[in-house]
């Protein structure tokens, strides 16, 4: 077991360097940047202070040389300005938009979305196996036909949407609060037991409406597999024998149509994160969706990037989970790439 996650772990690093590629190739897609479309303002003003300020910055940050270079000056691998100073020396970069360092511009917001993205995920699978289960345990009952309008709700309803309704009618029955992930006078504070309170009332209405569609679709999944696998013979034999009900269920059955829904983690994580971007917008949840949101409006590369590439390790840590979940209920799995590995 030890050997399948570190193999894991290891196809994890060109997979981060392949991201970072593609990342820094998009983000500078469109013509110029923050700095160069701030120089051609300043020339069009005549703001002769301002078009020398933001000629040192673009130095300063290695902006003025070929894409690959920067590149490698932003992953630090390759000497800039002020030497080795990128990601791997843990320099973020700094953000034009905001005018800091982009390790503050983001601050407090990374704990936010890995906590918000971790309880949708929870969320996702606390709901959808027991519905999942019992949808297909008792098939075209009452239950089942639960389930489903669940489903649909969850499919058919825009997130933003649902978050409005949510908001709404989540104040005026249980009173609970509106925008935010944490009480005002919380607000940059270290963290307590009444802070952590205060962020687990906030996460309830978020973390319903980003993971209500990935719960119908896991719901439906769970079923279907769960009522194929009953259907093969190997469960009728058992029931024929006099084998109890419950354990007839979980010795089999279950964890082989658990297979595809522990699996189905690593492409859960996507959907949920790019849905979170907009919820927090909508929510005024501090995240780091809004924040990438405005950086890719203003072309501000440092921050874009970071934000995009932190995303996608977070994609990554959610497969590799998604991985070892497979091979401790599969032994099947970790046998097959230890073989492989040997041979």
């Amino acid at each position: 077991m030890l050997r399948f996650i570190l193999h894991r772990l290891l196809v994890m690093i060109p997979t981060l360097i392949v991201v970072s590629i593609v990342i820094f190739i998009v983000i500078n897609l469109p013509p110029g940047d923050y700095l160069s479309n701030q120089i051609a303002e300043l020339r069009a003003t005549g703001q002769e202070a301002g078009l020398a300020k933001a000629e040192f910055l673009r130095r300063e940050y290695a902006l003025d040389r070929p894409l690959p270079e920067q590149y490698l000056v932003w992953i630090g691998v390759w000497p800039g300005p002020n030497g080795f100073n990128g990601l791997l020396q843990g320099d973020l970069g700094w953000s034009f938009e905001f005018n800091k360092p982009v390790a503050e511009v983001v601050g407090e917001t990374l704990w936010f979305t890995v906590i918000l993205n971790v309880a949708a995920v929870l969320f996702v699978y606390l709901v959808s196996f027991p519905l999942g289960a019992l949808a297909a345990i008792r098939a075209n009952s009452w239950v089942d036909y639960l389930a489903a309008t669940i489903g649909y709700i969850g499919l058919a309803t825009p997130n933003f949407l649902l978050a409005l309704i949510l908001l709404y009618y989540g104040q005026k029955w249980l009173g609970l609060p509106i925008g935010g992930l944490v009480d005002a006078q919380y607000e940059n504070q270290p963290m307590s037991w009444a802070k952590a309170g205060s962020v687990l009332q906030h996460l309830i209405v978020p973390t319903v409406v980003i993971g209500l569609s990935g719960t119908a679709a896991m719901v439906r999944r769970l079923r279907a597999n769960l009522l194929d696998e009953l259907g093969k013979p190997y469960v009728v034999t058992a029931k024929a024998k006099g084998v109890p009900p419950l354990r007839r269920l979980t010795r089999y059955p279950l964890r082989m149509a658990l297979n595809p829904f522990v699996s189905d983690i690593g492409s859960l994580l996507p959907s949920l994160v790019s849905g979170s971007v907009l919820i927090s917008v909508v929510l005024s949840l501090p995240t780091i969706g809004p924040a990438l949101l405005e950086a890719l409006r203003a072309q501000d590369i440092f921050l874009s990037g970071f934000i995009l590439m932190f995303i996608s390790l977070l994609v990554l840590v959610g497969m590799l989970i998604s991985d070892i979940a497979l091979a401790l209920l599969d032994p099947r799995i970790r046998l097959g790439k230890a073989r492989k590995a040997q041979s």
